[in-house]
């Protein structure tokens, strides 16, 4: 008998229903958990995909995958069944012609076609309820009933394999995740050591991993792990591979440099889908740098891709080009693209020829073996005054400039909540003296012979035009000399405005009105 809304609704909160739902009702309603106590066990990178991100999600694909009785799906990091759940639904449509009669087509679909491995004890009994309606894929309300309670749907508790007190295979921190046994301790099945649907080939997996894991550095360090379960998808073939992951990939960051050139070059990457706002993909999350997913196609052979740019009110733009038109970094937004394609066109080097990497004095930032009868003035972020003293043989490194004017910026910048982690500030931006240096708390941009030309390179620092460039490359609110590869490098005999720059780089009125939106005025 068909159950009523309120009374599936209350029958997802206890452990069955009192009668089995029917399975019309079950796979066409959406499933609703308890979040808080859904939640509860899960870390901050473990995020429930929407049904409707979901759906965008399977009509990339070709939809003949639907009607195929042959196509095996897994999902290899369920957490609410959700992706399974909106498969059954497509494979009950698209199968009815061929296995007609309900039941047989049902049992077909989830013993046959359906597989997911969930991320924690948890997960894999809302997954299952989700899809089975049953917790228990071996109970009476389930609507395929397996000769287990996992069913298709795998959980197994595993150890991380610490080496060096971090986990060799995933990087955790074992202060953090060496818990007891009524603990989850996030050693993800599917990127461990440990077979899982054994000799089994996969024509589609998809998901939606976890994003990353404390490694015990300082200041909540962690370490990205979702290019992990995008490798492991990868050895096992499938056909199509979609996975739900953080934008911070397309120009590095912790660990990320590797997958990146893989993800850019290898040439089966055929459509990326991107928010620059992961709230806008899924409500009420912050993830810095955005959110995105991708579909990878084991038998498309080119880096020319479909990108799709989203919003919170759909989709903003499509365009069609290449990943690694811009060497190592993919340029998100086909706007940016188009300014840095005529930057590039004047062929000037970048600033970052002449920026300085780490410690461009050889002085630490906790720096303290200070002078009080020192000739050289040291600018030091652990000093109340902001600056201190050292004797001029103290300088072992690029002695030769310390007689030239400087212009520094702060390494660490700051960087606005509502910014979302993607605009440049510069904050702490200044010009050195003659007779003066730093410490790495600052990043030298580059040294002058005149103060006139420090100033110059300063005011253009300040201009939209120059931070605007600055953005593709930023992943974190720290500054280095990546941050300046698409700046161009100019003569700082004259001054520059974002006016001067516009007309210099032949900047159209549609280009010129993005930068003004998404630049707000320097400090």
């Amino acid at each position: 008998a068909q159950h009523s809304t309120a009374q599936h609704s209350t029958a997802v909160t206890a452990d069955d229903p009192a009668s089995p739902p029917s399975p019309f009702y079950a796979l066409n309603n959406i499933y609703k958990p308890d979040v808080l106590q859904c939640l509860a066990n899960l870390s901050n990178d473990e995020v429930f995909t929407p049904p409707d991100v979901v759906n965008e999600i399977l009509d990339m694909f070709p939809q003949e995958l639907f009607s195929n009785p042959g196509t095996r799906f897994l999902d290899p990091v369920s957490k609410s069944g959700v992706f399974l759940r909106e498969i059954a639904k497509r494979l009950l449509e698209g199968l009815k012609d061929q296995i007609p009669d309900l039941q047989t087509r049902l049992d077909h679909i989830f013993h046959k076609q359906l597989f997911g491995i969930a991320i924690t004890e948890l997960t894999a009994l809302m997954s299952r309820r989700s899809v089975y309606c049953s917790k228990n894929a071996n109970s009476k309300w389930s609507v395929s009933t397996f000769d287990t309670p996992e069913g298709n749907i795998a959980f197994k508790r595993i150890k991380h394999t610490w080496k060096n007190g971090k986990c060799k295979y995933c990087g955790a921190s074992k202060s953090e995740y060496d818990r007891s046994g009524d603990l989850e301790t996030h050693a993800y099945q599917f990127i461990h050591p440990g077979k899982v649907f054994d000799n089994m080939k996969f024509d589609v997996i998809i998901g939606n991993p976890p994003y990353q894991l404390s490694d015990g550095g300082n200041n909540a360090s962690a370490t990205p792990i979702y290019n992990l379960f995008v490798q492991a998808a990868k050895k096992l073939k499938p056909r199509y591979l979609v996975m739900i992951i953080p934008s911070r990939w397309y120009c590095g960051g912790r660990g990320l440099d590797d997958f990146r050139t893989e993800m850019l070059n290898e040439g089966h990457l055929k459509e990326l889908h991107d928010y620059k706002k992961s709230a806008d993909c899924f409500a009420g999350i912050r993830n810095g740098g955005g959110i995105c997913y991708f579909l990878w196609e084991n038998g498309y052979k080119s880096t020319i891709a479909r990108i799709v740019e989203h919003d919170h009110q759909g989709i903003l733009k499509e365009t069609t080009r290449a990943l690694n038109e811009f060497g190592d970094i993919f340029i998100r937004d086909s706007l940016v693209a188009d300014v840095i394609r005529k930057v590039k066109k004047a062929k000037e080097r970048p600033l970052s020829d002449i920026v300085f990497r780490q410690k461009p004095f050889g002085f630490r930032t906790n720096f303290i073996d200070f002078d009080d009868d020192g000739d050289i003035k040291i600018y030091n972020k652990k000093v109340k005054t902001g600056y201190a003293f050292v004797k001029r043989e103290k300088v072992q490194v690029n002695a030769n400039l310390i007689e030239k004017w400087k212009l520094v910026t702060s390494r660490s910048t700051s960087v606005p909540e509502e910014d979302n982690g993607q605009v440049l500030r510069l904050s702490q931006t200044f010009i050195v003296e003659p007779g003066a240096v730093v410490t790495e708390s600052y990043i030298l941009i580059g040294t002058f012979d005149t103060k006139e030309q420090a100033q110059n390179c300063y005011a253009y620092l300040k201009t939209k035009f120059f931070r605007f460039l600055c953005q593709p490359t930023i992943v974190s609110p720290d500054v280095s000399k990546r941050t300046f590869i698409f700046v161009p490098l100019l003569c700082f005999d004259e001054t520059w405005t974002d006016e001067l720059l516009y007309k210099k780089y032949d900047i159209s009125e549609e280009e010129k009105n993005f930068i003004e939106t998404v630049i707000r005025k320097a400090d």
